[in-house]
């Protein structure tokens, strides 16, 4: 089993930015595909970003490509969403996620772990 805490959500105004992390426990982290969804009120989970076992490969959601950057530390057991240039439409609750592959998984179905989520709110 896998255990994902999340972190950093918060009120934050158009523009500004905010750093997610995502510690994890159980088993070996560092072989593991981490990733992020969110989910707005009245609308489906969507994918945001996933980085592979080792970092070399990552895959973003359009809506976020050039704004958000995601990181991971295996000697921590920690992924980070760092978020800049946040706006209204950024606003969800976050989820970590995390799944034994090697491959960048960018589908919801194809991640057994999830953490509780974290809320971001980004005012106009």
């Amino acid at each position: 089993q896998v255990q994902l805490v999340e972190s950093g959500g918060g009120l934050v105004q158009a523009g500004a930015s905010l750093r997610l992390s995502c510690a994890a426990s159980g088993r070996t982290f560092s072989s593991y595909c981490m990733g992020w969804f969110r989910q707005a009120p009245g609308k489906e989970r969507e994918f945001v970003s996933a980085i592979s076992w080792k970092g070399g490969r990552i895959r973003y959601a359009d809506s976020v490509k050039g704004r958000f950057t995601i990181s991971r530390d295996n000697a921590k057991n920690t992924v980070y969403l760092q978020m800049d240039s946040l706006k209204p439409e950024d606003t969800a609750v976050y989820y970590c996620v995390a799944e034994d592959s090697f491959e960048v998984l960018t589908t919801l179905n194809e991640y057994d772990y999830w953490g509780q989520g974290t809320q971001v709110s980004v005012s106009s």
